[in-house]
């Protein structure tokens, strides 16, 4: 595109649109519905009772038979403590002033602290994937530990999968290839009664594979009954319902994996850092990705800090808090998928 003139140069303005366009972030809806869903954290640590084993004592009998009077010991606690992240936003003062005038376009201050936000999510995207022994196992716990049968993480809120096997998720090896009938034996290995998974998570390659395995005819059928859902989902985001629950597409979910979750046994427990004020960004500046809700017990801003040498500030956005679940075993993915069949 040839450039203008002098003759336009010194007559006309250009223009910066009011808005910045994000070219490098690009989904992660797991991070995201766990953080908007976040409950809040109590005490030094999260505990939580579970049984497992059942009481053996039960017996029929007749007449004066004895009746056992021993006592049985079948609950323990799984315990969770919190993890803690933060990413840094610095500006100079210079650069502050002259933005804090009549003729800016874009909030500096607001830009910079939205967009390092949106990284901060981003990065705990990968990490809610990851088993939680990043950075020397201070990152939080991730899917990679709580839907595991015991080969590649030992042990969970601090008991052994081994000696607790009730803790196990389950972990198909898929073969190469993803089947409607791999799908539901998933599906029925972790499924009691009303108790079903609430949600799937696989990456866009794996997502395309499951969708070739349903028939146009299926996907109309999906369409009239989930309003516009049988490939959609509320908020722009992409799943496809199986089993009355949808199965979404993540870019940071592991690669040839589908996992399937259930809402009521797992969640993000959070909350503000100390006596930082909780945040609540709501990026108007900010378009191209899918980062625009972004809020949560547990994220904090510990407010500008100026050093005593330098002409410029600097602040932390912290989250507190960990990815935590009651029951393991109600978790289950299927592996090493690279075709249909």
């Amino acid at each position: 595109m040839p450039a203008f003139g002098t003759r336009v140069t010194t007559t006309t303005q250009d223009v910066i649109a009011p808005y910045m366009v994000d070219t490098v972030l690009k989904q992660s809806v797991f991070a995201k519905d766990v953080l908007v869903k976040a409950k809040k954290w109590e005490g030094e640590a999260k505990k939580y009772p579970i049984k497992y084993k059942k009481n053996t004592t039960g017996s029929s009998f007749s007449a004066f038979d004895l009746l056992s009077v021993n006592a049985t010991n079948n609950r323990v606690n799984l315990s969770y403590t919190p993890s803690q992240y933060s990413i840094s936003v610095s500006l100079p003062m210079d650069e502050l002033t002259v933005n804090d005038s009549d003729v800016k376009v874009l909030n500096l201050v607001t830009l910079e602290l939205t967009s390092a936000a949106q990284d901060m999510v981003d990065d705990l995207g990968t990490i809610f994937y990851s088993d939680g022994t990043g950075n020397s196992s201070k990152d939080p716990l991730g899917l990679a530990a709580i839907v595991d049968n015991g080969d590649a993480v030992a042990t969970i809120g601090g008991l052994s999968r081994a000696t607790y096997p009730t803790l196990k998720a389950t972990q198909t090896a898929s073969g190469g290839t993803v089947s409607i009938a791999k799908m539901a034996t998933l599906s029925s290995d972790i499924t009691d009664g009303s108790v079903t998974p609430t949600a799937g998570y696989c990456d866009h390659t794996v997502w395309n594979l499951i969708e070739t395995l349903f028939t146009p005819q299926e996907r109309i059928v999906k369409t009239v009954a989930d309003m516009k859902g049988g490939l959609t989902s509320g908020g722009g985001t992409m799943a496809i319902y199986y089993k009355g629950f949808p199965i979404y597409a993540d870019r940071k979910a592991t690669a040839q994996t589908l996992f399937y979750v259930n809402d009521r046994h797992y969640g993000f427990y959070g909350r503000p850092f100390w006596k930082y004020p909780a945040i609540k960004f709501r990026p108007n500046e900010i378009r191209g990705n899918d980062y625009n809700d972004l809020e949560g017990l547990g994220f904090s801003w510990s407010d500008w800090i100026v050093p005593s040498n330098q002409a410029a500030v600097v602040g932390h956005i912290y989250l507190f808090g960990n990815l935590l679940t009651d029951n393991p075993s109600r978790f289950g993915k299927l592996t090493g998928i690279t075709g249909t069949s």
